[in-house]
Formats: C-alpha cells, sequence, structure tokens
C-alpha cells in the first residue's frame, strides 16, 4: 500500500525529531524477522533507554539531511532499523551488538554519532565501552586524583613550618623554667 505525501511528510518530521532528540543513531539490518519478533528487540533497546524504529530509507535520509546530519547512503540499503540513543549510546550499542550475535536475523550495519558515522566494527568497539556513570567515576577520579596530591604537598609543607615554629616556641619557652621532678 502507497503511502500518502502527506503521511511521508509527517513521518520525516517525526523522523526528523527523533533524530534531534539523539545522541547517537545505530542502524541495523532486521532481514527474515518480522514485527512480532522486533517486540523482543524493542523491549531490550528501550530497558537500554532508547528507542528503535523501523524506518523508510528515503525518508530516513531525508529527515537525516533536514537535521543537518551526514546521510550515509550505504548505510540505508535492505531493511533499517534505527536505535536512537536518548541518552547513553555505548550501552545501546552493547545491547544490540550482543542481540545480533544471538540472532541470525540481526546485523549492525553502522552508527551515526554527532557528525560521525562508524562503521560495524566501530560499533562493536562502541559497545566494549563502561556505560556512562562509570566513565564519569573514572574521569571524576582522574580530575580529583592530582588536586589530593597537591593538598597533600602542600599541607605537608604547612605540618613542617607549623612543627619548626612549635620546636622554636617550646625551646624558648622551655630556657626559662627549671625541670619539673616528677
Amino acid at each position: 500500500m502507497a503511502i500518502t505525501r502527506e503521511r511521508k511528510e509527517e513521518l520525516v518530521e517525526t523522523y526528523t525529531s527523533l533524530i534531534q532528540k539523539s545522541q547517537g543513531l545505530i542502524l541495523i539490518e532486521y532481514r527474515g524477522l518480522n514485527m512480532k519478533g522486533m517486540d523482543p528487540l524493542r523491549r531490550k533497546v528501550r530497558e537500554a533507554s532508547a528507542e528503535l524504529h523501523v524506518l523508510k530509507n528515503t525518508l530516513a535520509l531525508r529527515a537525516l539531511e533536514q537535521a543537518g546530519y551526514p546521510a550515509p547512503k550505504e548505510l540505508f540499503t535492505k531493511t533499517t532499523a534505527v536505535a536512537f540513543a536518548f541518552s547513553d549510546p555505548p550501552a545501546v550499542a552493547k545491547t544490540l551488538t550482543g542481540l545480533a550475535k544471538d540472532s541470525e536475523f540481526i546485523k549492525i550495519k553502522g552508527a551515526l554519532l554527532g557528525n560521525s558515522v562508524l562503521s560495524a566494527a566501530d560499533v562493536e568497539a562502541l559497545a566494549q565501552l563502561p556505560p556512562l556513570p562509570a566513565l564519569r567515576g573514572q574521569l571524576l577520579g582522574l580530575i580529583t586524583t592530582p588536586a589530593s596530591r597537591l593538598v597533600g604537598v602542600v599541607a605537608s609543607g604547612v605540618r613542617q613550618v607549623v612543627n619548626v615554629v612549635k620546636a622554636y616556641a617550646d625551646k624558648e619557652s622551655g630556657a626559662g623554667e627549671a625541670p619539673v621532678a616528677a
């Protein structure tokens, strides 16, 4: 059944909105998988804070162009489903690569992260990254380590000066007094 021009424009508008909200798009081929078989796939992707949509290739390319992103035609061939990663692209990549390994029907095509086009191998490498909270923790650790070392160095210098002043004060106060017998 043919799609009307109005419906196509509506779909392009919807796709453009999803693209603009996303931090990344991961494209898969789902040849041989029916819509009922897509439901578990959609559920797993939703758990990774993303949405999976089956797109018409020409409309998806038009939406990418409208959103100002690269539109690699080689990724939009055959059947195409796109996972719109709203918060953590590595988690979505991990979910999809795991599902692709377990299914003969799903194949990773590539991804778009910002203005970068990633190959299927790049998506697998992206899937190996730790989750976003772990990356934030590592970054925070890298930032705070030099600061804590600096505080330690400064504190030890101050401590040494205080010890010298205290020793001098003790020496001065002890010179005028007689030793106390115990």
